[in-house]
């Protein structure tokens, strides 16, 4: 079986915070940017593959969604524990630096975890864990 991850969202609340992080930062490409009804969707990417993208949407777009819903939502966020995503780097120390030099928020320095890899976390403008594996 072929099967590969082509998109993933991630929520925001601030699109232009958000291009800072992921492509001032991060360094991912911006591959679209698409305004709707006051709403933005940003869809970004690591340049050296371009089969993968994190869709940046506003989380009240979703269809169906009570108001007592999108408060939870929000509270997740502010908290951030509504959405992560986990990264890997060969450079785990050189891409930590670089957040840290953005002024990404450290959740955590590079460790050695017990469960066998060497990790370190940030959180982006709307609050999602960003996790960065070292690939080894």
């Amino acid at each position: 079986m072929d099967v590969t991850i082509h998109w993933t969202f991630l929520p925001h609340h601030d699109p232009d915070a958000s291009l800072a992080f992921y492509r001032d930062t991060l360094g991912f490409e911006v591959r679209n940017d698409v305004g709707y009804d006051g709403m933005r969707w940003l869809t970004v990417g690591p340049a050296d593959q371009p089969g993968t993208s994190v869709v940046l949407e506003p989380p009240a777009a979703a269809p169906g969604i009570t108001d007592d819903e999108r408060r939870t939502i929000a509270e997740m966020m502010a908290k951030g524990t509504y959405a992560r995503l986990t990264l890997a780097a060969a450079d785990l120390d050189g891409v930590f630096a670089r957040l840290r030099a953005g002024g990404a928020e450290v959740v955590q320095e590079p460790t050695e975890q017990p469960y066998g890899i060497r990790d370190c976390a940030f959180r982006d403008p709307a609050g999602n864990l960003i996790r960065i594996n070292e690939l080894r």
